[in-house]
């Protein structure tokens, strides 16, 4: 069985194609519908895209500060 998808799995996505590979539903024969597995999975995708943004900003912070 797969492992569950966590915000700190932001940190493998190098382009977006790879946000596709990285979220995986290991719940998936156990849902109720297709509807709800795909609701689901965009609300992981949310997440770490909102991660992915964080790690970002974090970034150019940190950068900001070095220059000056």
């Amino acid at each position: 069985m797969t492992r569950r998808t966590t915000p700190a799995d932001a940190r493998l996505i190098e382009a977006a194609e790879d946000l596709e590979h990285i979220v995986q539903d290991k719940r998936a024969g156990w849902r109720a519908d297709d509807a709800r597995a795909r609701r689901r999975q965009r609300r992981y995708k949310k997440l770490l895209t909102r991660q992915l943004a964080a790690y970002e900003t974090d970034a150019s912070d940190a950068g900001e500060d070095t220059l000056t």
